[in-house]
């Protein structure tokens, strides 16, 4: 077997990987987003049995190891008659993921608006719409801002788990070269390395839009 050394080529090779980890954390906050706010705004709902078939969805979904979640989208579904790219069946579970966390950031941002926010537009007349999109939705963004910045965060670090279905990202990149040239603490520190300078800067910056929007002291 012909091995070589970690070079110049398998860096590109990461980096090249990476456009995909990115690709698929923009799809998951996309289409995990879209649901999470129609679960948010189902938990608030005065319909019990929504805010309840809501609830259950996200206790099943934080209760779930993404892996698994993985696992029965592309091979149980496979059984079924299925059988998805590696690509969509990362996409559909990592949207699934996130929509089960971000409805409950959400649900507990939107119930965080002062509740005499809630009263003086019911005393104007408001309908329900109207009080979110005038009044509740806004102050709520705000105070989501900082929450949703910290996950998105671990949604890109969460996509190494697809590398178990053969979707090349970034740490099945690494798992590749690596097989190539038997030098894990270099390949990994660099796919490590990689990870921090996507990551760091979000995580600063979800620190910074606390600070900046004074999230925890304007209640």
């Amino acid at each position: 077997m012909l091995v070589r050394s970690f070079g110049l080529n398998d860096f590109i090779f990461l980096l090249e990987s990476l456009r995909w980890t990115l690709v698929l954390t923009a799809i998951a906050l996309t289409l995990g987003g879209i649901a999470g706010l129609f679960i948010a705004l189902a938990r608030v709902s005065p319909l019990m049995p929504l805010r309840l078939a809501t609830a259950a969805y996200i206790q099943i979904i934080q209760g779930s190891p993404v892996l698994m979640i993985l696992f029965l989208s592309y091979y149980g579904l496979s059984l079924i008659g299925f059988q998805l790219p590696a690509l969509v069946a990362a996409s559909i579970s990592m949207s699934i993921y996130v929509s089960g966390y971000l409805g409950d950031i959400w649900r507990g941002c939107i119930e965080a608006v002062p509740k005499p926010q809630w009263e003086a537009s019911e005393c104007l007349g408001m309908t329900r719409v109207q009080q979110f999109r005038h009044i509740i939705l806004p102050q709520a963004l705000r105070i989501a801002l900082p929450p949703t910045t910290g996950f998105a965060v671990q949604v890109v670090k969460n996509t190494s788990i697809t590398s178990i279905i053969g979707f090349v990202e970034l740490s099945r990149a690494g798992q590749l070269i690596n097989n190539s040239t038997f030098q894990p603490f270099r390949v990994f520190l660099t796919v490590a390395a990689i990870y921090f300078v996507i990551c760091y800067p979000l995580s600063r910056l979800s620190g910074w839009l606390e600070r900046k929007l004074n999230v925890g002291s304007s209640h």
